[in-house]
């Protein structure tokens, strides 16, 4: 069963790896982890890492941990914790009972710490924050020991237990591991492994006032943990010599290996925490879930389905070299699988009453539709057809071009599910406005169809005057214009189109009374799911997706 799942997941170098390591025996179980810091919501990039960590574990039955690296207090909020578990469930993973957080580790970190000392290989530098970095050198040029560098191991010691029991103020000292000021690699170059911040802590309050690096906790995490496989994004290549460093130096439970793989890049999108932070902070977007952001959080309030995500994830694969993947097929993916799932609805987003003088006043019908065309197990539903109807404004043209098949003077279309009928008149408002049009329709034609073989070339959503229900419609658009905005300058490149609030438009009752947050398609319109601001007075529904992506076109013509 695990291999027919690998299979079907594809291969990719990791994969391989992992394979590898079974056969040869070197693991018997694979333990990988999802390690992020609880400082922010994840993005559709988070969502790759997730598929892979837990999608692997699942695949070569083992297990994936859920770890946040939770050592910047000043940062991490118990709403990021809570967002960030929903995300992964929401993905369909489960972590069982693997919940887990850097700060579980403190006590250890720290007995470690002074090991490193005890040992030479770690020392207490007083150097400013600049001062550390200016003598760090460059890539080109090798840094400068700092001039605290061969304190004794007794005085280290001493000024280390009093940075933990709070003697100095922030930035007063760092703890530094002594490797070498001349690597090549910089983060080799004494990289500072503890930092002075009083600050609370949401899981262990004021016991600390000295917190530990990613670079030194996370390592020693997942060898605590037995995680068997680290895999990290290509930023994270030139910090595996440090990884290896410490599990080397250190009397560590196990020796995990790191790998690296490209992180996500989309175009029309920008995936920096500084950039969408800003973005909910400067009010550019309605919060961290708005159906525009590139969070998860955003995409589950948009309507996108997860197997869409993970559907996503799968086709993009794990490669070693960062590229750029078209947003295009994030959408390809949400379509193929909503044009599967979800169920067809009709609703009418910018409304034109139709008055259709030769049916009986007074009187109405039930007419059958059905709810998915592919799936006959589905089943159907019952509208109403009346004198009055709404159809879609864009569906009318008073003057229309040679081309134009829908409804014009003089001209027949079918209504889906309907009749047949004809524009005899148009009724204007004293400034020339549009506000009905009269028709005619054929009795012959229920269903759709004229028994006499004539064929119309159009067929068009409508809504009965009767029953239709207000409601407003949300439709989003890419928030940025251009394909590779620029995250220095982000506040330029931002869409004014995208959101659109239509507040006028009609849905059928089926849709208004709809509770569940199940996206569904409106008929020619796209996918749309009801947002968590509906009420029973004033349904309100997000559009997911459109049928087709118009946005690059749009954009092309200028």
């Amino acid at each position: 069963m695990a291999e027919a799942a690998t299979a079907e997941a594809g291969r990719d170098f990791i994969r391989d790896i992992i394979q590898a390591d079974l056969d040869s025996k070197k693991h018997t179980q694979i333990v990988t982890r999802f390690p992020p810091e609880p400082n922010g919501y994840l993005h559709i990039g988070h969502a790759k890492s997730i598929a892979l960590n837990f999608g692997i574990a699942q695949e070569f039955a083992g297990r994936c941990h859920l770890r946040f690296d939770d050592t910047n207090p000043t940062k991490e909020e118990q709403e990021y914790i809570d967002s960030i578990q929903a995300d992964v469930r929401w993905l369909g993973f489960d972590w069982g009972g693997h919940l887990y957080y850097a700060s579980d580790y403190f006590e250890q970190l720290y007995q470690w710490a002074e090991l490193l000392i005890q040992n030479g290989l770690a020392y207490v530098d007083d150097q400013s924050q600049e001062e550390i970095r200016v003598n760090r050198g460059t890539l080109t040029e090798p840094g400068k020991n700092s001039p605290f560098r061969d304190r004794s191991v007794e005085e280290n010691l001493d000024l280390f237990r009093r940075m933990k029991a709070g003697e100095f103020p922030n930035g007063a000292r760092v703890l530094r591991a002594k490797i070498d000021m001349a690597a090549g690699n910089i983060n080799l170059r004494d990289p500072v492994l503890y930092r002075i911040l009083h600050a609370h802590h949401p899981r262990t309050g004021q016991a600390w006032s000295i917190y530990p690096s990613y670079d030194y906790a996370h390592g020693q995490s997942d060898a605590i943990e037995g995680i068997t496989h680290s895999i990290c994004t290509l930023e994270f290549e030139d910090h595996r010599p440090l990884y290896e460093w410490l599990l080397d130096k250190l009397p560590v439970p196990a020796k995990p290996r790191q790998y690296e793989f490209a992180r996500l890049n989309l175009t029309y999108t920008l995936l920096s925490k500084r950039v969408l932070t800003e973005l909910v902070r400067g009010g550019h977007v309605n919060g961290w879930d708005d159906p525009r952001m590139p969070t998860i959080a955003g995409l589950r309030r948009r309507g996108v389905p997860p197997a869409a995500v993970r559907e996503f994830v799968k086709r993009i694969g794990v490669a070693k070299a960062n590229s750029v993947v078209d947003v295009g097929m994030l959408e390809f993916c949400i379509r193929e699988e909503l044009n599967r799932t979800a169920p067809r609805r009709m609703a009418v987003l910018r409304p034109l009453k139709v008055v259709i003088e030769n049916y009986p006043e007074g009187q109405s019908e039930q007419i059958e539709a059905v709810n998915h065309p592919d799936d006959p197990a589905a089943g159907t539903r019952t509208l109403h057809f009346g004198r009055e109807i709404y159809i879609e404004r864009d569906d009318f043209m008073e003057n229309p071009p040679k081309k134009f098949f829908r409804l014009s003077p003089g001209n027949e279309v079918r209504l889906r599910y309907g009749y047949f009928i004809t524009c005899r008149e148009v009724v204007k408002d004293a400034a020339g406005e549009i506000v009905e049009l009269r028709c005619s329709y054929d009795p012959a034609t229920r269903g759709g169809n004229a028994p006499d073989g004539r064929k119309v070339k159009a067929t068009m959503h409508w809504l009965s005057a009767q029953d239709a229900v207000p409601a407003e419609i949300r439709i989003y658009n890419q928030l940025f214009l251009k394909p590779a905005p620029e995250a220095a300058n982000f506040a330029a490149d931002l869409n004014p189109q995208s959101l659109e609030v239509l507040t006028g438009a009609l849905v059928e009752p089926s849709v208004a009374t709809a509770t569940a947050a199940e996206p569904m398609q409106f008929e020619r319109q796209g996918y749309f799911v009801r947002d968590r601001d509906s009420s029973p007075e004033r349904p309100v529904f997000n559009r997911t997706i459109g049928l087709r992506d118009t946005f690059a076109k749009e954009v092309a013509k200028g």
